[in-house]
């Protein structure tokens, strides 16, 4: 029998014939990170809710075999075709797909194409011209494609009810557009299934879009030992090196960059000395004590959970805070709720009654200000106390930014790239399941899901708690070591 596109496939040949390759003939190559999967669960929690949305509507489950799928299809479109078809399966000229939801209205076959996104796409449209040409083949001619995403507008204020959630987008027009193209994606995808050979395709723009390719670790060619991609913010300059055959910052001329960060990234790296700017120890040096060492970890649920909120509000769960007296003496104290109840309140009162009224709040980045401000404007009766923080706040990434660079931080200004060079005795990789921000989100949702035990849920908060504490004191480390020669 002859190999099958569907409809992913026919989407990765369109991206990258090696891709199409290597999904079919490596598939155990392929590397998913937390936050690939975390899309895909959200994106099978909202086929659920959509399903609830049609209640009239008929689903043919994952599990039915093809050929089963097939037919049922095919006798519900004879039968009762105005009823709401779920992964309503159809096959042409080779490519498999299985439309979201497939109906007939007064105006003929209707198509509805379900993305857990907050506007369509454009790879979106791509995907909904490749059903619209395989159902239409197989004898049901789309007459209405739609784009049904996500309504950041919608509040959740009745349980359960997610009327609204959804806002329905008329791409009828912008899919004729691509329809022509099609038929060339599917033939390149089928030349690739007939492939023995890996395609020689070079890494490119094309390994980041929409997102990351999962076999981009296996076509990653050998690089130098300081690639020139590890230029801080890269942009165009790292395409234009390697066009003039430079791999290695190191071996850029003089007066080939431009830009000041790039310059001390190449001088840093020429060198093996980081760079560190008097002004930074300067300004660090005279922040006043008691010093406050703030990080929160938040989540968003595309599907809201809690009455009041929104799509993808960001909820703070946790915070940590470490205390730094004048004597140089440490405190810690930290907040975290797993009950599974909207945790915006606690959260707020023990943020308050931690910081106090005076002193700076250190943060590394510009995050913390927005899930303070935030609260203030959730928690009218807090906002006073939870506003007068913001001037407190004091970010060290964009000082560190203009005054610091070390080599083997290879371009990344993140907490983690700067922590190995100024203490590598304290790192990330004792911490066992929680060792990122996504895969605190990953956590938190775990814990507070009903179906888990206590002894899990304990496990969890003891990971969730170290990590969220070892981000606060990676920047008293930060500010220790940058403010120390002039103390």
């Amino acid at each position: 029998m002859a190999k099958m596109l569907s409809k992913s496939r026919v989407l990765a040949a369109r991206q990258c014939p090696r891709r199409l390759w290597l999904e079919v003939n490596r598939p155990a190559l392929r590397v998913y990170d937390a936050q690939t999967r975390r899309r895909f669960a959200q994106g099978h929690a909202l086929n659920a809710v959509v399903h609830r949305l049609y209640p009239n509507g008929v689903l043919i489950a994952d599990e039915v075999p093809l050929g089963a799928a097939l037919k049922r299809t095919a006798a519900h479109l004879a039968r009762r075709p105005q009823r709401p078809l779920f992964e309503a399966t159809f096959s042409k000229h080779r490519v498999l797909v299985r439309a979201d939801i497939f109906t007939r209205t007064a105006h003929g076959f209707q198509l509805v194409e379900v993305k857990s996104s907050t506007r369509v796409k454009p790879y979106h449209l791509i995907d909904c011209a490749i059903q619209h040409w395989v159902i239409t083949a197989a004898g049901y001619p789309v007459e209405q494609t739609l784009l049904a995403h996500i309504d950041t507008l919608f509040h959740y204020r009745e349980e359960g009810n997610y009327s609204g959630l959804l806002r329905h987008v008329d791409v009828t027009e912008e899919v004729a557009q691509l329809l022509p193209d099609v038929p060339e994606w599917v033939a390149l995808g089928i030349d690739v299934l007939n492939e023995t050979l890996e395609p020689e395709v070079a890494v490119g723009a094309q390994c980041h879009d929409p997102f990351d390719c999962p076999f981009l670790g296996h076509c990653s060619p050998p690089k130098a030992e300081f690639p020139v991609e590890r230029l801080p913010g890269g942009g165009r300059i790292v395409n234009d090196l390697r066009a003039e055959g430079i791999e290695d910052i190191r071996d850029i001329s003089d007066g080939r960059l431009h830009k000041p960060l790039h310059q001390r990234a190449r001088q840093a790296t020429l060198s093996g000395i980081p760079y560190i700017g008097t002004e930074l120890r300067q300004t660090l040096a005279a922040l006043p004590y008691p010093r406050f060492y703030l990080d929160f970890e938040t989540t968003q649920f595309a599907i809201p959970r809690w009455l009041g909120t929104q799509p993808y509000e960001q909820i703070p769960f946790q915070w940590s805070c470490h205390i730094e007296a004048e004597s140089r003496q440490l405190a810690h104290t930290e907040f975290l709720d797993t009950s599974g109840e909207l945790p915006l309140g606690g959260c707020a009162e023990a943020l308050i009654a931690a910081l106090g009224d005076r002193g700076p709040i250190l943060t590394y980045s510009a995050f913390e200000k927005t899930v303070i401000r935030q609260l203030a404007a959730r928690l009218p009766d807090l906002s006073d106390d939870l506003l007068a923080l913001i001037p407190r706040l004091f970010d060290l990434l964009p000082l560190i930014k203009a005054h610091y660079y070390h080599a083997q931080m290879k371009g990344s200004f993140s907490i983690k790239a700067v922590l190995p060079t100024i203490a590598p005795d304290l790192t990330y990789d004792d911490l066992d399941e929680v060792q990122d921000g996504i895969g605190a989100q990953i956590a938190y949702e775990e814990a507070i899901d009903p179906a888990g035990g206590e002894e899990r849920r304990a496990q969890l908060s003891t990971a969730l708690r170290r990590y969220c504490e070892r981000d606060t004191l990676a920047m008293v480390k930060l500010m220790q070591y940058f403010a120390a020669s002039t103390e």
